[in-house]
């Protein structure tokens, strides 16, 4: 989900949403408004924010300075304003950053920076930014409590409100961030990262490492010039009996998971010609007769009769 664009569009729109409305809460001075509880010639009533104080006139006029009314801002206040732009600032360069992750995402490429160390910023930005706000808006808040001694009645304005909205929302965009830092350290949390096909963790089947198959070694062996098992291959005019060299591969494939090419000669006895059969019409088969008449006659010694046979070795 955390490299979803769909997602990483959300998180980048509910960040502009937080700098914008910080961004106008400094910018409207509506922090609060005083009043002087007593009538008279000496009025003072108008509004005020971390930078500037604005008095009310008369005919709806308003005059905007820092000694236009009795009513002064302490240091404190003024503090509180810089917090709240640099928690403005801390989040403008968070929308930077959601657009880059957003880039990153979409094109599966590393931008600038990589994957992991973004989102580990983001996470970093979103923290500081609400702390910032956090901070400036509670010292803000006491502030303006104690200005209420010094005869000045105090309300607050609608920037005050809208800094506790951008408070609110920042603790959101702490959440999406630290997700995102969670997610990126799991398998496949970083789009720039290609997956490992070899890996067994990109398989999609299950894996079951404690498993161990047996191998077998008969495989199938085919031969290199027709792929076909050599078994039915019966040699050619060219070999006469001789025994041919061929080269056969055997596989052995187990579970899916492992595949093992392995070249290995056939063994003899598998290429022998096979010997012709024999006709029944002839008598007794010599095969190594060679038709010669080198054999000796046959002779009788009295009742025994003596055959001598000449025979020539053939290798097989």
């Amino acid at each position: 989900m955390a490299t979803s664009t769909l997602y990483v569009a959300g998180v980048t729109c509910l960040g502009f949403v937080c700098f914008a409305l910080a961004s106008v809460a400094i910018g409207i001075p509506i922090w609060g408004y005083y009043d002087s509880p007593s009538g008279g010639y000496d009025y003072d009533r108008g509004y005020f924010g971390p930078f500037k104080v604005c008095k009310q006139l008369t005919y709806n006029r308003e005059k905007c300075g820092n000694d236009v009314s009795k009513f002064r801002l302490s240091n404190a206040v003024f503090v509180s304003g810089l917090l709240a732009v640099g928690s403005s600032a801390v989040l403008g360069i968070f929308c930077i950053l959601s657009v880059i992750q957003h880039a990153m995402i979409s094109s599966r490429e590393k931008v600038v920076m990589s994957y992991t160390s973004l989102v580990i910023v983001k996470l970093i930005l979103a923290l500081l930014g609400g702390l910032l706000a956090i901070i400036a808006t509670v010292l803000f808040a006491l502030q303006i409590d104690e200005q209420e001694r010094f005869g000045f009645k105090i309300s607050r304005g609608i920037s005050f409100y809208l800094q506790i909205v951008v408070i609110v929302l920042t603790i959101a965009l702490f959440v999406a961030a630290l997700y995102d830092v969670i997610f990126s350290r799991s398998s496949g949390g970083d789009p720039t990262m290609a997956l490992d096909a070899s890996s067994p963790a990109s398989a999609t089947t299950f894996n079951n490492p404690g498993f161990k198959e047996p191998r077998s070694r008969n495989g199938v062996s085919v031969t290199d010039a027709s792929g076909k098992p050599y078994s039915g291959i019966r040699n050619g005019a060219g070999t006469a009996g001789s025994v041919a060299s061929m080269s056969t591969t055997v596989t052995s494939v187990s579970n899916g998971s492992t595949l093992e090419s392995v070249t290995r000669s056939p063994l003899r006895s598998s290429l022998k010609k096979p010997r012709p059969r024999p006709d029944p019409t002839l008598g007794i088969q010599n095969p190594g007769y060679s038709g010669s008449g080198s054999s000796p006659p046959m002779r009788r010694n009295g009742s025994v009769k003596k055959v001598r046979i000449q025979t020539h070795s053939t290798e097989v």
